[in-house]
Order: C-alpha cells, then structure tokens, then sequence
C-alpha cells in the first residue's frame, strides 16, 4: 500500500510508515535541508521539495494513506496559538488533499496544544468536514516513551479512516515496560573518542530525556531549548547550551554536550540515518521530528484496518 506524506520533514514519520508497510508515492517538504536528507537516505522516494499550498493531489488519487505533521506553531504554547488565524495552519490544505486524493485512511500528528480547550470548535469543525467526506475520525494523545523511545514527547496523532474500514482500526497498547535511559542509549556514543568519564556519565543520566525542543526557524541556534529544557537536561548531566560537533575528548572533564546524531537516537532514528547540512540545520531537522516507533506503531494499526478488509473482498 501507498502513502502521501505532507510536511515530511527528516522523514521520521515516512520512516515509521515503511516499516509499517507503506510505501511512499510522494513526500512534500519545503525545506531543501530535510529534502536533501530525504534523498540521501531514500534515493528512491519521490521528493517534492517546495510549499504544501502549491501541491496537486489529483494525481495521487486512490493512493491507500495520507500522512503528514503539519506545523505546530499555530497550536503550540509556545507561541500565540493562534489557530486558524495562523497564517502557518495547513489543516485546511491537509483537507484539501483528503478532497483530491481520497485515501482509506489519514493520520495527522500535531503537538498536545492542539488538545487546549481553547481549540475545541476547531477540533470539532475538523471532525464535521472529515465526517461529510466520509471518515470516522479520532485522535489520541500518546507519549512517546509509552513506545520505546528513551524521551517524554507527547504528540497529538489524529486518525481518520474510511467508513467502511474503521471497524477495524484500534490504537496500538502502550508497551509495560519503561524506555532505556539517555545513559543506557547514549553510553557507547559518548564513549566513541575514549571519553574515560563515559561510563559514570551515564550512570548519572539515568532517565529518559525529557521533550527535545529547539527546532524552530525562529529559534537562534542548534541548543537543547529554552532555560527550563536546559535544566532539565543539567540533571541528567548534559550541558544544553548548544550542540556539539563530536563525542567528548578521552580527558574531557565536566558535562558534555549532545551532537546531532545522539539527539537523533533520542528521538528514535535508526544510526544510519543521515541528516543534510550544517549542525543548525540537521538540528532543526531532529528537533522537529515525529519518532518513527511511534509512527510505526499507529501506521501498523491503519495498514491492517484498511489491509485486512481489502484482502477479504479480493
């Protein structure tokens, strides 16, 4: 089965979705950094690099799944959440999409302000237009530690599905078992220089990461997030300040900092994920990522609502 993907991003989500069984007709993404990363890793994926405004879906139409993270800003605590009068809102062009390519099936992951009481006629008006288009729509808050990932990071996934599959859809269980520690995920790739104080470290950052933040365009540079972040992050022995080029000395002394790719592994990509560009860039490319195990497991969960009936009628 195919999806589309909206806002692609590094690809954490596409990511997750191919491991679910999707493959990707088309991914569109406005940034030439995260398009770039996308090829490199995918060379096959059909990259369309450029606004989301400016995309046809006409063509894809029949595709089985329509996926994106459309952005955040407008539903975020950290700016106005302005909503709909956010001139970043592409929910309604997320809409449009649904319109030309009618798919069997739509998740949508968005930050936990899209929950905010102050949102709950835009939630609504959203579940009204997907219902007329034939969808049975639900969303779900999910933590992201609640699925492996050694990091809190709760997103809001939003699942649409045809009506006549969405008997079959259920929300995948949350795992019993508590996430490895940054420590546990991290001890090896702060070790790789021969970092002698590895080992301790990472007895002290003996829990998960607390929500990777920084990957806004208005944000200054590659840094763990605002005062409150970099506390957090002081805790478990990381100096937040900003972001480093490679893993700490073999007599490096103090708190280290975390590069990219171990932000990346915090985040649920794999290690040979590539990111395109210089640490700004690969950063904001990390800090705005959907972790692909949670995308996996929601994507698992569609492919065989929409699979298994499929299957039965042929």
């Amino acid at each position: 089965m195919q999806s589309v993907e909206m806002c692609a991003g590094a690809g954490g989500q596409a990511l997750g979705l191919e491991r679910a069984g999707f493959g990707h007709s088309a991914l569109v993404e406005i940034d030439s950094h995260a398009c770039q990363t996308l090829r490199l890793n995918r060379p096959h994926w059909d990259v369309r690099e450029g606004d989301l405004r400016s995309f046809s879906g006409t063509s894809f139409a029949g595709v089985e799944l329509l996926a994106g993270g459309v952005p955040c800003p407008p539903f975020s605590v950290a700016g106005k959440q302005l909503g709909k009068d956010d001139e970043r809102d592409l929910f309604p062009e997320a809409l449009r999409l649904v319109d030309e390519i009618k798919p069997r099936a739509v998740m949508l992951e968005n930050v936990r302000g899209f929950l905010d009481a102050v949102f709950v006629d835009y939630r609504s008006s959203l579940k009204q237009t997907l219902t007329k288009m034939g969808y049975v729509t639900d969303w779900r808050l999910l933590n992201s530690s609640h699925f492996g990932v050694p990091q809190l990071r709760p997103r809001v996934v939003i699942v649409a599905v045809k009506q006549e599959f969405a008997d079959r859809f259920e929300w995948p269980e949350e795992r019993n078992v508590n996430p490895p520690t940054v420590g546990q995920v991290l001890r090896g790739m702060m070790a790789a220089r021969g970092w002698l104080g590895a080992q301790k470290w990472a007895e002290r950052a003996d829990e998960i990461a607390p929500t990777i933040v920084g990957g806004s365009k208005k944000h200054g540079g590659p840094d763990l997030g605002p005062t409150r972040a970099k506390r957090a992050w002081e805790a478990l022995g990381v100096n937040g300040k900003t972001i480093a080029e490679e893993a700490p000395d073999p007599d490096f002394v103090g708190m280290p900092r975390l590069t990219v790719k171990m932000v990346a592994k915090l985040q649920g990509f794999p290690d040979d994920w590539e990111f395109y560009g210089r640490k700004t860039h690969a950063y904001r490319q990390v800090g705005n990522a959907f972790p692909p195990p949670v995308a996996e497991a929601v994507g698992r969960k569609i492919h065989f609502a929409i699979a298994k009936r499929i299957y039965a009628v042929a």
